[in-house]
């Protein structure tokens, strides 16, 4: 195969799965609680030295690939409801649902409801976990406190239940806003966190950076696209000349 063709052809597929993250990204925006994900590019050569554990390797071929992505955890901005069942978490803390597929998993999509048997939940995904189990209200008059303590009328229903993730740890999504970590932990005695009832925090995502790498990445993937084009016309009138000959 000519190694142009293998060229063009590596730069369209990297370009067009860059496009489909930011894509992504794009996408939930508006979500509650997303955090955006950045695709990891590495080149051949270095994968090579990595899995051959060598520091030399014949030739320059170098080209670059999507490794894995890379799912930002910094926090969102807030927006504030005044809704009793919007909740948002200042710092590296993460509420725990127990979810209706059976697994119990983190998010800081603090979009709840009640469901039909009067639990805290969010929406389809299931129900909010306190330090006793899932979370019994009943009613929509409940208050929050910083620390997580849920009280109705003065009495103490439960307290959130709250997971810690590093900054830098590695997460797996689950859906778009929600989270599956082998890093979790309980929470630091000496960590500051503040519980926000009446507030959402919303993704992540910065609209501008998004764009500007969006519009490079389809212009680079056009630039590949018309590459591959050329060579496949300069491939065809080669044949014919030869052919001619």
């Amino acid at each position: 195969m000519n190694r142009e063709f293998y060229y063009a052809s590596n730069g369209m597929f990297l370009n067009q799965r860059l496009i489909d993250c930011i894509g992504n990204n794009l996408a939930n925006a508006s979500t509650a609680g997303y955090k955006r994900d950045t695709a990891v590019i590495n080149t051949f050569d270095e994968q090579m030295i990595l899995v051959k554990h060598r520091s030399r390797i014949s030739g320059t071929f170098s080209q670059r690939y999507i490794d894995t992505s890379y799912t930002d955890l910094e926090q969102g901005f807030f927006e504030y409801t005044e809704s009793p069942f919007d909740v948002a978490i200042n710092g590296d803390v993460y509420f725990n649902i127990q979810g209706y597929n059976g697994n119990v998993m983190l998010t800081r999509n603090g979009n709840w409801e009640l469901d039909d048997e009067g639990y805290l939940c969010l929406n389809n995904s299931g129900r909010i976990l306190g330090e006793n189990g899932e979370i019994y209200l009943g009613t929509k008059d409940f208050v929050i406190d910083v620390d997580g303590t849920i009280t109705q009328n003065g009495q103490v229903v439960d307290r959130l239940l709250l997971s810690y993730i590093d900054p830098e740890g590695d997460v797996t999504k689950f859906g778009a806003n929600m989270f599956t970590s082998v890093e979790a932990g309980p929470v630091p005695e000496d960590l500051r966190f503040d519980i926000v009832q009446g507030a959402l925090e919303r993704s992540n995502i910065d609209w501008n950076y998004e764009l500007s790498v969006l519009m490079n990445a389809n212009r680079l993937y056009e630039a590949n696209a018309s590459i591959l084009k050329l060579a496949d016309n300069i491939n065809q009138n080669s044949n014919s000349l030869c052919k001619k000959v």
